[in-house]
């Protein structure tokens, strides 16, 4: 029986981590559960799983949980606050750590977890976009474990042989890394069309299920971006050596190319179940709940590449993960703003790329030598979003 740590346990890829592990409860436990402020969620997650400690990002929503809790007289342990999701973190022991909590605000906790020296099952990409360097250095200095969530990442982890994370691609035979992406819902439109998307819009999107913070991202396809930037850490593959091509079915997750002209795909239904139940059993395999193919139903799989000029975020996330350093911190911390900025429906769905563009001028970046450096370069960025947006 293995435990888990769930940081991000009422986000998407949270609620299916908890489905995978009620399939597979006879391997699997819950010990701890994180979120940000969906305390109704949280309730209902602690009575099913009863985990030793929770935490709520929220201290409000703390308060209530812990309330709630105590008058159902269940023994578990509550943290509030930002300090509250660490307190968690390193409170109890368990083996696994599934880093689910969206965007920057996952960083400190997955590092603490990662201080652990545990398994620790990556959903959180912003995380080591901000500080691959230190991040992929605490994974070695600590002997933990690092499993990529993302459905890209995850495939590519399937292609390769084992131990492939953190080695050095190029020594394997590997030519390239292919990343897939489905485009987002507004492919092959018009680009005077993006200029009055809505919000609803951008986050329906044709293929996946997800939160909407990522739905945006796959819309402007900055999610790609952020998944090179991923890859160059998680791979040690150059950025000439990633590809991203677009494939509008969401069948084949990813490839990796090899010199002897081999090409090894990954293939399945497009659900995030998939890749955490590998994470969860590797090297074993168990049920994830997501049926298998249906090759005699399957319609054609076509490829196209991404217009850089359509998608200029998937080309500012080029140039910030080689140009290195704060530079990809920068560059999220500008798109984080600028999306929730455009899910409050106070800026253009087009303003997402033209505000992060802006920052990245505007915002000087220094080397990623300290947590402390990359913090206050992302805030910079953040204040300087606001600015240019007028938010501040």
């Amino acid at each position: 029986m293995k435990s888990i740590c769930l940081l991000g346990s009422t986000g998407s890829i949270g609620q299916s981590t908890l489905d995978v592990i009620t399939d597979n409860s006879h391997l699997f436990e819950v010990s701890v559960l994180t979120a940000h402020k969906n305390v109704d969620l949280m309730i209902q997650q602690c009575l099913k799983f009863q985990p030793k400690v929770v935490a709520m990002a929220d201290s409000g929503c703390a308060e209530k949980l812990q309330k709630h809790l105590m008058s159902k007289s269940l023994d578990i342990e509550v943290f509030a606050g930002k300090e509250g999701l660490i307190q968690a973190v390193q409170s109890v022991d368990y083996d696994y750590v599934m880093a689910a909590i969206v965007g920057a605000a996952g960083l400190l906790p997955t590092l603490s977890a990662i201080k652990s020296g545990r398994r620790v099952l990556l959903a959180n990409k912003e995380a080591l976009v901000m500080s691959g360097q230190l991040f992929m250095q605490a994974i070695a200095e600590n002997n933990a474990e690092l499993l990529p969530i993302d459905s890209e990442h995850n495939a590519i982890f399937q292609c390769m042989s084992e131990n492939s994370i953190n080695k050095s691609g190029c020594d394997s035979g590997i030519e390239k890394i292919i990343l897939t992406g489905s485009g987002g819902p507004f492919l092959n439109k018009e680009r005077n069309y993006l200029n009055n998307v809505t919000p609803e819009q951008a986050c329906n999107h044709p293929n996946w299920s997800m939160g909407q913070k990522i739905s945006v991202d796959s819309a402007t396809m900055m999610n790609k971006g952020l998944e090179v930037i991923e890859a160059n850490w998680l791979f040690s593959t150059p950025f000439e050596k990633i590809d991203v091509v677009i494939h509008p079915q969401s069948i084949i997750h990813s490839m990796v190319s090899y010199k002897d002209g081999s090409v090894l795909a990954q293939l399945g239904q497009p659900d995030m179940k998939t890749p955490i139940a590998h994470a969860l059993a590797w090297p074993d395999r168990i049920n994830s709940g997501v049926a298998s193919l249906d090759f005699f139903n399957l319609s054609q799989l076509t490829f196209q590449p991404p217009d850089a000029t359509f998608f200029p975020c998937l080309k500012l996330a080029y140039e910030a993960g080689k140009q290195g350093g704060t530079c990809p911190a920068i560059l999220n911390a500008a798109n984080e703003v600028a999306v929730e900025a455009f899910l409050e429906k106070q800026i253009k769905f087009t303003e997402i790329a033209e505000t992060i563009e802006k920052v990245l001028h505007k915002v000087p970046s220094g080397k990623a030598e300290s947590l402390e450096k990359i913090i206050e370069d992302d805030l910079a960025a953040r204040q300087n979003a606001n600015q240019i947006l007028g938010l501040s």
